[in-house]
């Protein structure tokens, strides 16, 4: 078994990182009866012996396999330090390692270039050590998932310095990145520009690029929270759900975690969707499965270019059904749903545009012949290039996610991102052509000019790469020649 480290930045890397933690020891807690520690909780778990000031490893197969403390592969870093200060003072303090953490207090000021360039030089002998001293624990280090946002100072530059230390230190272990992109309406002026030059660092260094918009995630909350109709339970309805619908609810809330609903604050059930896509994508290397995917697979079947490794996921059921007796024809809809607009997290349309390779990660009690099945239903309203007809990765987990019988990931490198990164570049040359807010970038040591006019550059590139792909919708161009053999 191997393991991954999350490397979470920011304010909003934190806040989901809590989420992702808080839930995933209660999916291993569902299954975990015997309080044991296996490979399955060693993957994203330490088991310590915390009676010592420096908290020592509990190896496996010593017969001393019960479990004494957990301590989260993770590491921690903010410039500002109020929210992790939160999560090391809240009922998931003793998951992580105090010696795992990096803040200061005054922050980078919504500044990529404070974040990159000054605070990353300044941190960047403390990040090191920190980095690789949560590798040491490992046995198998096999991923980093980097968890930060892309509209502020922290997350996007020091979430994007972090990514060059790892590419520099770690150049064969995988780089996993989910970055939030702010929305049109986003109240940081200055988002664009941090985007922007943070999209160079992604396109450069990443291995796999997992956006997600924070309107899309809004949009989703409100579906779940106004547009599911009610079961006819007797039960009195709430904001459209049933009491029942709600409680069950393991995509929105945090029920059955270490974080009771009172202590939930206003983005959680934003920051729970995205704690959801990295317990699925990760669910093969947390349980066992008749067809599990490796981290690896993911690149290497749905990356056929370097650069082009940005994957559109979408997520079913948005909700847990009460009802866990459920017809078949409600596991096809849960395939269909997949698909649709309105559970991708961005806010596009795969169908509408160009499959250059798409996954389908499964949890539950789901057979490969009900994965084939949807396959060929849905096949033909999807358009794949032509050269990869056949481009579909299918990954089975036996566990289902707490409170569902079953739930469908699917990671798509579609040609659709390009709408999302062109409306970006809109609102990025808006402000540029204006020299709007450039001193306050230009004036950090290290920044130059030129930062802004290459960053837009390579944007521009991947744009291009992917329309000219999407070009080939329904068109294939004409076969290569082939060289003639005289006989």
């Amino acid at each position: 078994m191997t393991q991954s480290i999350v490397v979470q930045v920011g304010q909003c890397g934190n806040q989901i990182g809590c989420r992702f933690w808080d839930l995933a020891l209660r999916e291993h807690a569902a299954v975990n009866k015997s309080g044991l520690y296996d490979e399955s909780i060693g993957s994203f778990f330490r088991n310590v012996d915390s009676r010592y000031d420096d908290p020592t490893d509990i190896p496996l197969g010593t017969g001393r396999g019960k479990i004494r403390s957990l301590k989260a592969r993770a590491v921690l870093v903010d410039m500002e330090e109020g929210v992790v200060n939160e999560m090391m003072k809240g009922p998931l303090k003793e998951v992580f390692d105090f010696q795992q953490l990096i803040t200061d207090v005054s922050g980078a000021g919504n500044n990529w270039a404070v974040g990159h360039k000054m605070y990353g030089t300044q941190y960047k002998e403390k990040l090191t050590d920190v980095i690789r001293r949560a590798a040491e624990f490992c046995d198998c280090l096999q991923c980093f998932f980097v968890i930060h946002s892309m509209g502020g100072g922290t997350g996007s530059g020091v979430g994007t310095f972090i990514l060059n230390l790892l590419e520099e230190e770690y150049p064969d272990i995988y780089r996993f990145v989910t970055a939030v992109y702010p929305s049109a309406e986003d109240d940081v002026i200055t988002s664009p520009y941090n985007s922007v030059l943070a999209m160079r660092e992604l396109t450069e260094k990443a291995d796999c690029v997992l956006p997600v918009e924070n309107q899309a995630l809004m949009d989703i909350v409100n579906k779940v929270g106004n547009s599911v109709p009610s079961l006819k339970t007797g039960k009195k309805t709430f904001s459209g759900l049933s009491e029942s619908m709600k409680a069950g609810s393991a995509i929105t809330t945090g029920e059955g975690g270490m974080v009771s609903k009172v202590e939930e604050r206003p983005f959680d059930s934003m920051n729970n969707i995205v704690a959801n896509l990295l317990l699925n994508m990760t669910s093969s290397a947390r349980f066992e499965g008749s067809l599990n995917v490796d981290l690896n697979e993911i690149t290497m079947n749905l990356v056929p270019f370097p650069r082009l490794h940005y994957l559109v996921s979408s997520q079913s059921p948005l909700y847990a059904i009460a009802d866990v007796k459920l017809p078949p024809r409600r596991l096809d809809q849960m395939f269909s749903d997949a698909f649709s607009k309105d559970h991708q997290l961005l806010r596009t349309d795969p169908k509408r545009s160009l499959y250059l390779a798409c996954a389908l990660m499964v949890r539950g009690n789901v057979e490969i012949s009900d994965v084939r099945r949807n396959i060929d239903r849905l096949k033909p309203n999807l358009q794949f290039i032509h050269w990869n007809q056949e481009g579909w990765k299918t990954g089975l987990c036996s566990v289902a996610p707490v409170g569902q019988p079953y739930s469908l990931l699917t990671l798509a490198n579609n040609t659709c991102v390009h709408h999302t990164f062109t409306e970006l570049k809109d609102r990025f040359v808006k402000l540029y052509k204006r020299k709007a807010h450039i001193h306050h970038y230009t004036h950090v040591d290290g920044m130059e000019l030129s930062d802004f006019s290459d960053s837009l550059d390579c944007l521009s590139s991947i744009i291009t790469e992917y329309t000219d792909l999407e070009r080939q919708l329904g068109s294939p161009p004409p076969a290569e020649p082939r060289l003639k053999v005289m006989t």
